[in-house]
């Protein structure tokens, strides 16, 4: 038994050094790339509206608020000023988004973003990205770069091909510190030992964003409290609950495995269902012995096991909103197909190791 998990770990750290790296090195050349670009049209958006300052900064070889979804698709996120003068509102009456109302006694007038706050006192998300919007599409055509990019039509998001290649999504965001949201209070579970009160500390205390883009669990609900509705996002805190063990490295294997295997029509999975997946893996497994190098194939052998589960039941809890399902709107023939060539790749890796090197 040892012999074959050893063996097992062994074809997945050469796969890890051959195929993950090679996707790594990849996408960092396609992020600069890119970031070059939205770069520049933030540059010119600012020029128009002082309000809308790029944040898109680089630190130690990584962009703050730059997430990847797939090789060619990425997420920006642009952070605003002034949240001070509105409260942060979670009722749970929006699964997965909250508003941000104006603070009793505050006068419109005292904030930076007044002609986007309703007659009911809040501040609309949707109406600051369709400013937003149109200032992206004013600054795409005086750009350097105007040969090479275009905005993305027929959606209310903010989305760039660049290169006919590549998509990225600039999303108007505020980050949120030192609040946790009443939505998430659950977190986390008192009977599990795992993260333990230090990193819960550390986590609480990165906080959240709120990203104005359209919400799945919305659509259909047009009410304009919901287009008005904030969307919540834990992506900072969800990749400091990963630090440590293999835990980075059992994501990479994910991510690569996907790409080359699961990316399937209707687009069923994503590297954030893989993220969240190893997050409920950590619960599982709380003690730091279990994301021991030598533990690789167990944890990897699990979350592919439970991705399968999640694709047949056809629902996988966000980690920390439980109540907000991430596989919303996707086609459930589409589940039903990620699901069996979920269950042929783990068959795979699982009854010859060995076979990694062709995957």
């Amino acid at each position: 038994m040892i012999a074959a998990q050893a063996k097992l770990v062994y074809h997945l750290n050469k796969y890890y050094n051959e195929k993950c790296q090679a996707r790594k090195a990849a996408i960092a050349k396609t992020i600069r790339e890119v970031c070059k670009v939205v770069s520049d049209v933030l540059k010119e958006v600012e020029v128009q509206e002082p309000r809308f300052i790029s944040s898109l900064n680089e630190l130690d070889n990584r962009y703050e608020g730059l997430e990847v979804i797939s090789p060619t698709e990425f997420e920006v996120v642009l952070y605003l000023n002034q949240m001070g003068v509105f409260n942060f509102v979670d009722d749970g009456s929006l699964p997965g988004c909250a508003v941000l109302k104006l603070s009793d006694g505050r006068k419109r007038s005292m904030s930076l973003w007044v002609e986007f706050i309703t007659a009911s006192g809040y501040l609309s998300a949707r109406k600051i990205r369709s400013r937003f919007q149109t200032l992206v599409a004013q600054a795409v055509d005086k750009c350097s770069y105007r040969d090479v990019v275009k905005m993305v039509a027929d959606t209310s998001e903010v989305k760039l091909r660049i290169r006919e290649r590549y998509v990225v999504q600039i999303t108007p965001a505020f980050k949120c510190t030192g609040i946790w949201p009443r939505s998430a209070a659950h977190w986390p579970l008192p009977h599990i030992p795992w993260p333990g009160p230090n990193r819960v500390a550390e986590v609480k205390a990165e906080g959240f964003n709120l990203l104005s883009k359209e919400c799945h669990t919305l659509a259909g609900k047009q009410s304009s409290a919901e287009s008005d509705a904030w969307v919540l996002q834990f992506a900072e805190a969800e990749n400091r609950l990963q630090l440590g063990g293999c835990r980075k490295k059992c994501l990479s294997l994910l991510k690569t495995l996907r790409d080359r295997h699961l990316e399937l029509p209707g687009q069923p999975l994503n590297n954030y269902h893989m993220k969240t997946l190893v997050s409920y893996e950590c619960e599982k497994h709380p003690r730091e012995s279990d994301w021991d190098e030598s533990c690789l194939g167990d944890r990897l052998n699990g979350i592919l096991l439970q991705l399968i589960s999640c694709l047949q039941c056809r629902r996988c809890p966000h980690y920390f909103l439980p109540n907000l399902d991430l596989f919303q709107g996707k086609p459930h023939s589409a589940l039903e197909n990620a699901a069996k060539q979920t269950w042929r790749l783990a068959r795979e890796i699982l009854t010859n190791p060995k076979s990694l090197e062709k995957l």
